[in-house]
This record gives C-alpha cells, sequence and structure tokens, in this order.
C-alpha cells in the first residue's frame, strides 16, 4: 500500500521566475501579448499553463484551450476546431463572408475551407470581435508541435499579429520541438529542473511521511523533474518509502515514467480506459462525438475514475476532455490491443459523413491490411489534402494509401505518385530513389508511367542526368497514358509540367513540337488553363503571351484564395516575362512561409527565386541576397541542383549590375560548366546575360556584343528561347554602340512586329528606348522621352536610369549639354541608390564632359565642418528627422525599409546621436 499524496498547493515550487512571467502577462500595467514556455518532458510547462489559466480568469480574461495531439496532427483543422467551438456564438455575427469560411472550417458547411490566408484572417476578426464585446483574450496551447499543420499555420499568423491589450498567447512545448510559434518571434522562456533544495522541498511536501534517505534518493533520481518526482514514490509501498522494505532498482527516467503512467492507467477500471483509448483515437477530445461512439454511454462516469486519479480533466469552458500529460496517452496506447483500436477506429469512422477526410483517416487507420476500396478513399483524401496547402500531409496521406494498395499495380502507382510529390513539391528529392525502386518492385509493368517518368527526371536534371534523356523519358510516357482513364490527371498535369521545365531548360527548339502535341492529347479530356497559359506566356512569350493575358491576369487575381502550392508557384512562373510578378508576392511569400514551417520546400524555394526576380526588377536589391541566399541553402540541403541555378543566376545578374565582376563571371562560369555536358541551353543563355550585362556596365560594348549576338540571329525572337524579352534592350545598346545599327534596327523591328510593346508597361519602355538607341541619326528625340515619361517608370529604376543614360549620352553628343544634365543627373542619382557602380561611373564620366563637376564624396569628420554624411545619408537622415518612419521614407526615396535602416544605423555614430530624436538637432548644428 502506498502512502496516500497530499494535495497539490495553490503554487508551484521552486517556479517563482516563471509565475511572476505569467504575471506580467495579465498585469494591467505591464501586460505583454505572448510568451513560449519549453523546457523537458515533465519539467512543469502543463503545471505552468493551467496556473496561467486561472490567473487569465481571475484577472477577467476568457480563456481558450488548444491541445496537440498526436492523431489530431494528421486530422486537418482539428487544432482550429478547439479554438472556434467555444466561441462558436460570436461566428454568425461576423460578416457574412467570414462566417461562412470558420463554419467550413468548423464541418458544418458544404463549402471547402478556404485557403489558409482567408482563413487567419477571419480567426483574426473573430478573436478582435469577441475581445470587444467579452473583454480580452488568452489563447493557452500545449503541445503546439502536434497541432495539425493548416491550423498551425493560422495560428502562426494570428500569434505574428498579437497585440498588446486584447490577446495574449501562451504556449508550452517541448525543448527542441519545432512549432508554428518557433519562427513567430515571440519571448521564449526554457522551464529549467528545479534546483536540489525546491526537488527536496516538492517531495517532502507532497509526500511527507516519506524518510529524508528515501527522498533524496528520489530527489538524485529525478534531476529535478517534478512530474518523476511526483511519479516516482506512486508505485512504491508504505515499507520502502519508509525504509521499512528495499527500493526497486533503478531504471532510465523515460522508462520509469513510461511504467509508472502504465500502472496508474492499468489501474483505472476496463470501462474508463476504453474510454481514454477512444479519446486518444480520436484526438480533440470532444465529449459528443466520444457518447455517440460508446452507444450513448455516460462518458462523465465512465470518466470519473481518470480524473480522479489525476490523469484527465473536463474543461469547462469547451467541454473536451484533456489529457493532463502527453505520456498519460502514450500508455493508454500501449496498455491497448490492436483489435481495440482498430474496433474503435470503426466506431469513429461511423460517426463522420461518408467521404469525410476524418471517416476516411479512421477507416485507414483500422484497416488491419490491405484494404483498396479504403486506399482509394484515401488516394482522395491526399490530393484533397495537397489543394488545401498542406503538400507535407498530402505526401504522407499517398503514402499510407499505398501500404493500403492490395494489387502490385495499385501500390506502384501510388509510390510513383508519392515520388512526384516528393520531387516536385515536398522537397524530398533525395527519397525519390528508393520510392521509386519500391514502385517499380510493386509494379514492374509500370516503369513507363507517367508517375515514374516525371519523379525520374527530376531526378535526372538535378543529378547527373541530361535534359534529352529526360525528354524521351517523359514524352514516352504521356503519349502512351495520355487516354482517358489510364492515368490520374493530377499526375498527368504534373508530367506535363514537368516536360514544360525540360523544354525550357534546355533552350532547345526540336524539344517544344512532343510537349505541344502531348498537351493537345492531355487537354482534350483533361482541360487546364494554366498548362496553356503558362505554355504561351512562359515558354514563348513574344509570340503567344498577348492572347493569354487577360486568362493570366485572372488566374493571379484568383492567388487571394488559392491554396495548392503547385498552382500558386506555377501562375507565378507565367508572370516572369510578361512582368506579372508584383501581383504574385503576398501568394508567393505564403509559399515561402510554408517551406520555412517545414511544407513544401520544393515550391518554397520556386518561391523564394521568383521573389527575387520581382525584388531585382522593382530595384529592391537589397532583398535578392537574402533571398537568394535562402533559396540556394535550401538547394544544398535537399540537392535541388538545377532549381538552384535559377537563384545562382539572380545572384550573378545582380553583381553584374553593381560591378562584382568577379563574383559575375565565377557564376557565369559555374553555370556553363553544369549546364553545357547536361544539354541545358538555358543555362548558357543566363551565363550570356550575366557576361553581357557585365561587359555594358564597364563600356565594353563589343563584349557585350559578342556575348549576345552568339545567342542568335538579330531580327528573330526564337520560340525556343523566352529569355529573348530580358535581352532585347542590351543587344540594341551594344549592337548600336558597336556600329552594328542594321542590326539593332532589325531585331528591334521584329520585337515590335511580334507585339511585345502590347505585354507590359515596362516593355514597352524598353522597345521605346531600344528602337531609340539604335537608330543614331535620329532628330526627333520623341522615342526616348515617351520611354521616359511611361507611368509607372519607377517600378523599374534601373531599367529607366538606363534610359536616362542612354538619352543623356545621345543629348550630349548632340551639344545640349543642359538637358543632357538632367537625364544623367537622374540616372546617377538612380545608380547610386541601387549600388550599380559601374553605372554610376558611366553617368559620372558623361556628366563630367557635359561640363558638370561630379566629384566622389570626400571624406568629412565633424571636426572639419564638412558633412561626414554621404549624399543619401543626408537625404535619409533629413526625413527621418521629419517624424518618417522608415517605411514612409522607404516609399519616397523607393528604397526597401530594410536599406533605410541600414542608412540610419551608419548615420547615427557619424552625427554622434544614438537615436532618431537627436537627428534633428545634430542637422540643424551642422547647417547653423
Amino acid at each position: 500500500m502506498s502512502i496516500p499524496m497530499s494535495p497539490a498547493p495553490n503554487g508551484l515550487v521552486g517556479r517563482s521566475v516563471e509565475q511572476a512571467l505569467v504575471d506580467d502577462l495579465f498585469d494591467p500595467a505591464s501586460r505583454g501579448t505572448a510568451l513560449m514556455l519549453t523546457g523537458e518532458a515533465g519539467v512543469g510547462k502543463s503545471a505552468l499553463l493551467d496556473i496561467a489559466a486561472e490567473r487569465a480568469s481571475e484577472a477577467g480574461f476568457t480563456v481558450v484551450r488548444i491541445v496537440g495531439s498526436q492523431f489530431g496532427q494528421d486530422v486537418s483543422f482539428s487544432g482550429l476546431a478547439q479554438l472556434l467551438q467555444p466561441l462558436a456564438e460570436e461566428i454568425p455575427a461576423l460578416p457574412a463572408r467570414q462566417a461562412e469560411t470558420l463554419q467550413a472550417v468548423r464541418g458544418l458547411s458544404d463549402e471547402q475551407p478556404a485557403e489558409l490566408l482567408t482563413i487567419s484572417n477571419a480567426v483574426q476578426v473573430l478573436l478582435s470581435r469577441t475581445a470587444a464585446k467579452r473583454g480580452p483574450l488568452t489563447l493557452v496551447i500545449d503541445d503546439p508541435a502536434w497541432l495539425d499543420r493548416p491550423s498551425a499555420m493560422v495560428l502562426g499568423t494570428v500569434a505574428r499579429h498579437v497585440r498588446a491589450g486584447s490577446l495574449v498567447v501562451l504556449a508550452a512545448s517541448r525543448t527542441g520541438d519545432e512549432s508554428f510559434l518557433s519562427g513567430t518571434g515571440i519571448p521564449t522562456h526554457e522551464v529549467q529542473p528545479l534546483d536540489e533544495a525546491s526537488a527536496t522541498a516538492l517531495v517532502a511536501e507532497r509526500f511527507p511521511a516519506m524518510t529524508p534517505r528515501v527522498r533524496q534518493r528520489l530527489v538524485t533520481e529525478a534531476a529535478g523533474n517534478p512530474l518523476a518526482l511526483l511519479e516516482l514514490p506512486v508505485p512504491l509501498n508504505e515499507a520502502q518509502q519508509t525504509e521499512r522494505g528495499p527500493l526497486p532498482a533503478v531504471l532510465p527516467l523515460s522508462e520509469r515514467l513510461k511504467k509508472i503512467f502504465s500502472v496508474r492507467v492499468g489501474g483505472l477500471p476496463r470501462a474508463t480506459q476504453e474510454l481514454l483509448l477512444l479519446a486518444v483515437l480520436e484526438g480533440s477530445g470532444d465529449l459528443h462525438v466520444l457518447e455517440r461512439a460508446l452507444a450513448g454511454s455516460d462518458v462523465l462516469t465512465r470518466l470519473g475514475p481518470a480524473e480522479r486519479a489525476g490523469l484527465v480533466w473536463v474543461d469547462s469552458l469547451t467541454g473536451r476532455l484533456v489529457f493532463r500529460h502527453p505520456l498519460t496517452r502514450s500508455a493508454v496506447i500501449e496498455l491497448s490491443t490492436r483489435a481495440e483500436r482498430q474496433r474503435m477506429h470503426l466506431d469513429l469512422a461511423e460517426e463522420f459523413p461518408e467521404g469525410s477526410e476524418r471517416r476516411v483517416r479512421h477507416l485507414a487507420a483500422a484497416a488491419g491490411g490491405p484494404d483498396d476500396q479504403v486506399a482509394a478513399l484515401l488516394h482522395d483524401v491526399a490530393y484533397r489534402t495537397l489543394r488545401r496547402g498542406d503538400a507535407v500531409g498530402a505526401l504522407t496521406t499517398l503514402l499510407r494509401a499505398s501500404e493500403l494498395s492490395g494489387s502490385g499495380t495499385t501500390k506502384g502507382r501510388m509510390l510513383a505518385e508519392a515520388a512526384v510529390l516528393g520531387a516536385n513539391i515536398t522537397g524530398d528529392l533525395r527519397n525519390v530513389r528508393s520510392l521509386l525502386d519500391n514502385a517499380m518492385s510493386a509494379d514492374p509493368v509500370g516503369a513507363d508511367s507517367p508517375a515514374v517518368a516525371a519523379a525520374a527526371a527530376s531526378q535526372l536534371l538535378n543529378g547527373e542526368g541530361d535534359a534529352d534523356t529526360a525528354h524521351r523519358l517523359l514524352v514516352g510516357a504521356i503519349r502512351s497514358h495520355a487516354q482517358p482513364g489510364l492515368t490520374d490527371e493530377n499526375i498527368l498535369r504534373e508530367a506535363l509540367h514537368t516536360l514544360l521545365m525540360v523544354c525550357f531548360f534546355s533552350g532547345r527548339a526540336d524539344h517544344w513540337p512532343a510537349f505541344d502535341s502531348a498537351v493537345a492529347d492531355v487537354l482534350r479530356h483533361a482541360p487546364d488553363p494554366l498548362l496553356s497559359v503558362v505554355r504561351a506566356a512562359f515558354g514563348d512569350p513574344a509570340h503567344s503571351a498577348v492572347a493569354v493575358l487577360d486568362v493570366l491576369d485572372d488566374l493571379i487575381l484568383g492567388l487571394t484564395r488559392e491554396t495548392d502550392p503547385r498552382r500558386i508557384v506555377r501562375t507565378a512562373i507565367a508572370g516572369v516575362y510578361v512582368d506579372r510578378l508584383p501581383d504574385c508576392r503576398s501568394a508567393l511569400r505564403r509559399v515561402a512561409e510554408d517551406g520555412r514551417n517545414g511544407g513544401a520546400i520544393a515550391t518554397a524555394i520556386e518561391a523564394h527565386f521568383l521573389l527575387a526576380n520581382d525584388a531585382y526588377a522593382g530595384g529592391q536589391w537589397d532583398d535578392v541576397p537574402d533571398l537568394t541566399d535562402e533559396g540556394l541553402r535550401w538547394c544544398e540541403t535537399h540537392n535541388y541542383r538545377l532549381l538552384g541555378c535559377s537563384g545562382q543566376f539572380l545572384r550573378g545578374i545582380l553583381a553584374a549590375a553593381r560591378g562584382d565582376d568577379r563574383t559575375a563571371l565565377d557564376v557565369a562560369d559555374r553555370l556553363d560548366s553544369w549546364g553545357n555536358p547536361r544539354g541545358l541551353g538555358m543555362l548558357h543563355v543566363y551565363a550570356s546575360h550575366i557576361r553581357a550585362l557585365s561587359a555594358l556596365g564597364g563600356a565594353d560594348f563589343e563584349g557585350a556584343y559578342r556575348c549576345l549576338r552568339s545567342l542568335g540571329t538579330p531580327g528573330l525572337l526564337p520560340s525556343h528561347m523566352p529569355h529573348a524579352l530580358a535581352l532585347f534592350w542590351d543587344f540594341a545598346e551594344s549592337a548600336a554602340r558597336t556600329g552594328h545599327h542594321a542590326e539593332a534596327i532589325e531585331h528591334i523591328a521584329a520585337v515590335r512586329a511580334s507585339g511585345v510593346p502590347s505585354i507590359s508597361p515596362r516593355l514597352a519602355m524598353l522597345t521605346d528606348a531600344a528602337e531609340a538607341v539604335a537608330n543614331p541619326d535620329a532628330v526627333d528625340h520623341e522615342l526616348f522621352e515617351r520611354a521616359i515619361a511611361t507611368p509607372g517608370a519607377e517600378r523599374w529604376p534601373f531599367d529607366w536610369a538606363r534610359i536616362c543614360l542612354a538619352y543623356g549620352e545621345r543629348l550630349r553628343r548632340a551639344k545640349a549639354g543642359g538637358a543632357a544634365g538632367v537625364h544623367l543627373e537622374a540616372a546617377l542619382s538612380t545608380f547610386q541608390r541601387l549600388g550599380a557602380q559601374p553605372w554610376c561611373a558611366r553617368a559620372a564620366n558623361e556628366l563630367r564632359a557635359s561640363g558638370v563637376n561630379v566629384h566622389a564624396p570626400a571624406a568629412a569628420s565633424a571636426e572639419d565642418g564638412r558633412s561626414p554624411l554621404t549624399p543619401q545619408e543626408q537625404q535619409i537622415a533629413q526625413l527621418a528627422a521629419t517624424g518618417l518612419t522608415n517605411k514612409q521614407i522607404a516609399a519616397q526615396l523607393f528604397l526597401s525599409p530594410r536599406t533605410v535602416a541600414a542608412h540610419l544605423r551608419g548615420v547615427f555614430p557619424k552625427l554622434n546621436v544614438t537615436s532618431r530624436a537627436g537627428l534633428r538637432d545634430a542637422l540643424t548644428r551642422r547647417h547653423a
């Protein structure tokens, strides 16, 4: 017989620091907004959450508790449902669209849940309105790492936008567990094991009859873990606790705790154990579901012994069953039999509608062996999960479906599909080979399927394979499986998209006809507007983009609601050469953030490079290295060597523009050396672009001309080289400056005849400028004037400044020095802001030739009375002194807020001030 344990005191022993942190969260005088508690299992995090919930209630907060669970992790929005249930009565009062969104998340609407950003916005509005009506809210989140990914993404967005006053977020997670809160920047406090004095006091307080020697033995073995301190004495009898009997042998702590939990759970009545097992498998703790699954049995009566044992409790606000410690759930599972778990999963499946995701997942968990019907249902759930934006969950589900497949053909197909998703979306490229081996082992006949071909092609292109082999593989597989019913439409589209990228990177004209033929065959019975748009706007923009721009613009408009990362990235890809990337930024940032949170890595890499492309074109050059570096790190980690080439190109083109020729030419050489043996001709185009821009910056027009002339024939815009739209302005300048005026004129005539200017204002601006440059004898400067006056030209500062430079050069040579100076100064100012050093030198040289004195900023100091600031620093400092924020300054000067902040960090020591408040006085003294 064990000695009884004394009741728990109101406070926690040895947790004064943590309790003070919690108190501060709810103190009106110093109210915080969020706190993450971390620590090892059993260190007392859940007890601190319980104390926090009590303090919050006492302070007038409405407390909402969310608990992550192992089974619930696979059920979309199960975590979010715990937030919405206690606030359900507030939902109908929301705007109709937001109310419908949240009801869909709760499963109370026939509509599919909206994309995560819309759900996040709806949740934030719900919380805001609830706080306004009921008073401040507290979200208490236990085990966030076990939340399902969609809920985690939504709650992560909520946590990032927490503001003091109306909402407090308090969470607890095991040390080392990654969760949606890991990257939010909220304060984190690690709960340490108790020191020896506190541990001794805790055991003495709760087990007063225990002798000091036994107590010391337990304190030593528990190593400060409060859960172990409280649980280790439980199996000891009275004689052992009072030294009248031998103590048991010492076991590893984790094993000991498992044994303890098993003993405590095993001592419960059988009916209570069954209820706890049902609750673990159900995942959300919904007592209504549990009661229905138990055929109306009195759940609370069954639950009583577990509550009295301190293993579980019922949240009075939500009515949900809560386990006091995750190890209790583990013990419940360990004590159950496989047959019991299967039976209960079947019972739970009956509580959900036919075809619903939760029903299918319970059926899959109940399956004791191959079950083709359940496998087919789970296959459908996998693609629903993917369309919802959870690519990792989709892959996991697809693998489970393959395990349940009875036939080798079906198993092989599903394994091959998993390989495709892994290669093209989730970032599991390194596992592709083993998945394909297993697929072909299960179904040798399916070795030529589109799924196998698409996965193998991705592996080939990122490894030691070549474009020709990948092209043959894909074309053969698609042609032989294009008939309706032979292959899942999702996989056919994946194979076609992979083939499109093979054609693009090969840069071969003879590769595209097979793609077009395959697309025509497939689209006859499986229409896909996005695929057609990508082919036209990205594959051959010069000749085909105009016809699909309206459809593309509609697709981009729909990105606010799109959740599928594939469609977001591919829509943005279609916008690359037709200047539609700015409208894709928000959606691409969501995809990038999903990758950071453990989601789809491959699409996140593409999103990073698309955002970097947009930042380069828009003059946000300081953002380009951050975006490319993160994407390239992922490429290296996950072996995406071909995807990495796009990031390398952006690094190289930025280096060329800024005059870092060593980096630029090194990148160009590496692109050639890796791409040439693999037949990836587009990488040579990238390399030539970098070399040409580097040469133009240094006024080496002959070198630039040779690079660009080697890529094609003047007057032709090859249908297989979409990058020609990024090169025609460079070619016109280099050809005109080297005396090849006829070639320049012929080429720009082809650009205009193809309708390129009607694609976007930027391309119209560049076409006018290129035509003006190509005609050196033109007296009328209308084309230059029209280009420079293009509405919104400031959105493309580098292109616009280059046009200003070219026009200024033309005017200076025409002896119009005054007019030339205006444009040259505008060019110089923009180049300086961008950090385009070689272009600064070109503009400055032209200004000097116009009779304008241009000097490099001289070194200055506070002592000599001259301003120690550069012109740009002076401008930023003056704006900051007026009270403008970094964001407002950035908007005025077409800089990024990060660049403004960096300049101000340099300004403060130069002016001997420590904050913005001192800027006005410092600047006034210098001008006095």
